[in-house]
């Protein structure tokens, strides 16, 4: 993936004043290979640089004692101009794992340049993955660049969510879709390389209005989650899936190209309520392929 060939990153080629773009201490790395030991998941082989930081696997969900749940933490506490992010988790054969990070990814003003997330995930088969990250804050001027590619084979799961605030609402006044841009592309294919589906959220608020009708309106936050499934477990998710207005949120569940699972939308003004509704869509995946609870929400959730 060249995340510089993008049209929508020509204008931010410039170099920070502070740090070139992807030089030490701007390319953080995270390779994690997650294996079966007996019934539980392990944390098999590990590789970590800064600004990323893994620790160890923690088993902590008592409704799936054997599934590994591993933080994501970022040592520089935010993500900066000219940072180049590299996350890659494959997933052995019946794995089972929770990736999440330790905070919100909040991504600080920019004068120059731009940051880049780029994701890859392997699922091999009947294993499982829930990749649920914090939400992501961007400031103002910010301008940040996710590029996500997973593989996973017909008989495995990977539920990924992403949830974006309209910046720091309530900052010097208020920074609602200050950034300068927000680009979001998913590709997944089979193991054998047939693609399944392409998606990118872009938005650039200068360029195109967001509270445009078709857009978002009077919202502020936005929740895009993926659930690739087998067919049997997405048609059950969908028959158990409300579309509609719950608490001023509005959610939608679509079935996705290719038997590949589903996408689930969700909009609504505060961060809170749109968690709540992710939640919901998350412990219906979660019942449906593993017939286990989700755990309650922690309180400081």
């Amino acid at each position: 993936m060249t995340a510089i060939s993008l049209p929508e990153l020509t204008p931010y080629q410039d170099q920070p004043r502070q740090a070139p773009a992807g030089r030490v201490a701007k390319t953080g790395v995270a390779r994690l290979r997650f294996a079966q030991r007996g019934s539980k998941t392990i944390l098999a082989d590990m590789y970590r640089k800064t600004p990323l930081l893994v620790q160890q696997a923690l088993y902590w969900d008592e409704a799936l004692p054997d599934m590994a749940c591993v933080y994501l933490i970022s040592t520089s506490g935010c993500v900066l101009q000219g940072d180049r992010l590299h996350l890659s988790v494959n997933m052995a054969a019946d794995t089972q794992a929770h990736l999440t990070t330790q905070s919100a990814t909040k991504v600080h003003s920019m004068d120059a340049n731009y940051a880049l997330m780029e994701q890859r995930f392997e699922l091999s088969e009947r294993s499982y993955l829930e990749y649920m990250p914090g939400v992501t804050i961007p400031h103002r001027n910010s301008r940040y660049v996710t590029q996500t590619d997973i593989v996973v084979d017909p008989t495995a799961t990977m539920l990924m969510s992403e949830i974006v605030m309209p910046g720091r609402k309530h900052h010097a006044g208020g920074e609602a879709f200050c950034y300068d841009l927000f680009s979001a592309l998913v590709r997944v294919t089979r193991p054998g390389g047939s693609r399944l589906f392409t998606e990118k959220i872009l938005i650039e608020p200068a360029v195109m209005p967001v509270r445009s009708v078709g857009a978002m309106g009077k919202y502020d936050v936005f929740a895009n989650v993926i659930a690739l499934t087998p067919s049997e477990c997405a048609r059950e998710i969908l028959a158990q899936t409300d579309p509609g207005v719950v608490d001023g949120v509005y959610s939608g569940a679509s079935v996705l190209p290719n038997d590949a699972g589903l996408i689930f939308k969700v909009i609504g003004s505060e961060s809170g309520p749109v968690k709540r509704r992710v939640r919901q869509f998350w412990a219906t995946v979660r019942a449906t392929v593993l017939g286990a609870e989700l755990h309650p929400e922690p309180r400081w959730g």
